[in-house]
């Protein structure tokens, strides 16, 4: 076989493949791809590049609490979380939230509630925060945002429970800000 025609030694189907793969990048597809492509590089160097705060709420919950009030919702579990008849609140969550508006000079407002009722309450907006050792199967997963599991918990049966909180839908300012601080907290524990 003569292989002298082919390009860098190619043989004569792989010269035919490489032209192949020029004709596609000079085909309508190819310029297509290639033009999403570089829209979507631009895209990200404007944002990161003109101090846009990325992610962002939907809603703006994090520049509401900074400097204002973390709505809280509590459903009683504990150790995760206690409610006094009183509607005081205490537990492991609790005092890891406390931390968290600590860090955005934000005042708490704790709703005790049943699990569904605050849930819902989120839906509509009037909760940032819903706690009371919800784990990562949580079945509310598809109207809230839950963090990554932030401690785990052995069940008395053996299994092992990651424990979540849950934020509204839309809020990933919130979600990182508090996915970070609940890191960092187990990080110095």
């Amino acid at each position: 076989m003569n292989h002298s025609s082919a390009p860098h030694g190619l043989t004569p189907a792989a010269s035919r493949r490489s032209v192949s793969g020029a004709a596609w990048a000079g085909s309508r597809t190819g310029r297509g791809v290639v033009a999403v492509v570089a829209l979507l590089a631009l895209l990200t160097a404007f944002l990161a590049g003109c101090g846009t705060p990325f992610p962002k709420d939907t809603d703006g919950s994090l520049d509401r609490i900074t400097g204002g009030t973390l709505r809280v919702g509590v459903s009683e579990n504990p150790p995760w979380t206690e409610v006094g008849d009183d509607d005081s609140v205490t537990g492991r969550e609790v005092d890891l939230l406390t931390g968290f508006a600590r860090e955005y000079d934000a005042s708490v407002e704790w709703t005790p509630g049943a699990e569904s009722e605050l849930i819902m309450a989120m839906v509509r907006g009037d909760l940032d925060i819903v706690v009371g050792g919800l784990t990562a199967d949580s079945p509310w997963e598809k109207e809230v945002a839950l963090t990554r599991a932030y401690a785990q918990e052995v069940t008395p049966d053996g299994d092992t429970e990651e424990m979540v909180m849950a934020t509204p839908l839309g809020e990933n300012a919130l979600l990182v800000a508090l996915e970070t601080y609940l890191a960092h907290t187990g990080e110095e524990s």
